[in-house]
């Protein structure tokens, strides 16, 4: 089958199209044939080197794939061929078959094109654990959503306001990204690309500050978010897209009781019950059109080398797809 893997860590060009033998679904597996691939942040860590958790080479990225049940291993009898599902994988995603944990798999509803599905696994769970699970948002608080119209920035602009924030505050790096932002819902728009991006979330709040950051830019962005900060406020950590870390003094958040977070999804994935009814509840919201997935390309998957330089260049919004 093809598949798209890289051999050494480094940039875009890395990436290679490769012929590798088709897996074959074990005891609980299923074999699914791909239909949509996300791509995500986590994907160019993963080639960089540079993810949370060591990556072995040779590597074929891809977390987040829907698709068709093309095949059903033993002892595996709540699926069958022709099923359509969504999933969230460690790896492998980049292909035109992947074999799956059965457990893991989602059902997906007719009216849910496959296309929009995938937004959902990887980017709709961390936005929601993000604001619910680690920011243990409350009904009037302010939130600050950087990266606002990507895949995770544009769902969480509308799920804030979907769990009662009084006030979103969007950042992105053009007029064209914050006007997206605004039509999700956000209240006001910040360019972080201008030096005073920090006093603009300071006027907005009325000199109080935010009570909860969404942050996964790193370097000089995680420092001037945490000047954002109100009393008893909880910045979230969710990745370092910068490639820059931030180097931070515990003591510094003591005299407004701050609360730093980090955020990796995967623990999210080994409590089933709070993953299964978190996945229920962003389903049930994008069938009753509460929650709108913003596609922003979909390309071949041959052409995964381009979509990571998009990515990283900071010229997409929404979420990127690649299809076999």
């Amino acid at each position: 089958m093809k598949a798209i893997q890289f051999k050494e860590y480094g940039g875009p060009d890395v990436l290679e199209k490769a012929d590798v033998d088709r897996p074959i679904p074990e005891q609980g597996e299923v074999l699914v044939k791909v239909t949509a691939i996300g791509v995500n942040y986590a994907d160019t860590a993963r080639r960089q080197g540079a993810y949370v958790i060591p990556t072995p080479l040779p590597f074929i990225p891809g977390a987040e794939v829907s698709g068709v049940v093309e095949k059903v291993g033993e002892g595996v009898d709540k699926f069958q061929e022709g099923d359509r599902v969504v999933t969230l994988i460690g790896s492998g995603g980049y292909a035109e078959y992947v074999t799956v944990d059965a457990r893991t798999l989602i059902p997906l509803p007719d009216e849910l094109e496959d296309e929009s599905a995938v937004a959902i696994p990887l980017q709709g769970l961390t936005a929601y654990h993000l604001l619910k699970t680690m920011g243990r948002i409350e009904q009037g608080e302010t939130v600050l959503i950087h990266a606002a119209a990507g895949g995770v920035g544009s769902l969480a602009v509308q799920l804030a306001k979907h769990f009662g924030a009084g006030q979103v505050i969007a950042t992105a790096s053009t007029a064209e990204k914050l006007a997206l932002a605004q039509d999700l819902g956000a209240d006001h728009l910040v360019n972080y690309t201008n030096p005073n991006w920090r006093e603009e979330v300071m006027e907005a709040t009325d000199g109080k500050g935010v009570d909860i950051a969404l942050e996964m830019a790193g370097g000089n962005v995680f420092h001037e978010t945490i000047k954002c900060m109100r009393s008893f406020g909880r910045v979230v950590i969710y990745g370092v897209a910068s490639g820059q870390p931030a180097e931070m003094y515990p003591s510094g958040l003591m005299n407004r009781n701050l609360s730093v977070i980090g955020f990796f999804l995967p623990q999210i994935m080994k409590k089933p019950a709070l993953l299964e009814s978190s996945l229920q509840e962003l389903l049930q919201l994008v069938q009753q059109g509460k929650l709108k997935l913003t596609i922003g390309g979909v390309y071949d998957l041959e052409d995964a080398a381009h979509v990571h330089e998009l990515l990283q260049g900071r010229k997409t919004k929404g979420k990127l797809i690649l299809k076999p």
